[in-house]
């Protein structure tokens, strides 16, 4: 067994941390107050890899979710004190070599007015909404489709 490589990055009401494990199967996400730990078999050669996370601050483990996609899991971790930034994912102060900061995403979000919400935040509310065990069926691309409505409504064709 593994600890997954993984990249975080903080926002105003939640963290988020991104599992770069392709092909994974068997996820498992535990949340507790102060900690969460995460489980899968990933890639090709079917690797176990478990991570346990002592956290920076409290998370609320009930509104906490996760979302698996064939690249990836992303974890959303709701903080318990939302506007409140973590410097760092861990309670310690020790580097994790499978752990990096997801620069690609990080946004210093401190004096940015609440009006001002990126498409980041926007994705954060969306997975506040859907519940942990209603997790939506993803194709390859970790796209969602939605087909209730496709009988009732013609698409315009294209010219």
């Amino acid at each position: 067994m593994q600890p997954a490589t993984a990249k975080w990055y903080d926002r105003r009401d939640a963290v988020f941390v991104d599992f770069c494990v392709e092909d994974s199967k068997n996820v498992k996400v535990n949340f507790e107050n102060s900690k969460f730990d995460f489980g899968c078999v990933g890639g090709t050669d079917n690797i176990k890899q478990q991570n346990t996370v002592d956290l920076f601050g409290e998370i609320n483990p009930k509104d906490s979710k996760y979302r698996r996609t064939d690249r990836s899991v992303l974890v959303c971790l709701r903080k318990v004190e939302p506007g409140k930034a973590w410097p760092r994912l861990t309670k310690d102060k020790t580097k994790c070599n499978w752990l990096s900061v997801d620069f690609n995403n990080w946004k210093d979000w401190e004096d940015d007015s609440d009006e001002d919400l990126s498409s980041f935040d926007k994705f954060s509310e969306m997975m506040n909404t859907m519940g942990r065990d209603d997790v939506p069926d993803f194709d390859g691309a970790g796209e969602e489709h939605d087909f209730e409505n496709s009988d009732d409504e013609q698409m315009p064709a294209l010219e």
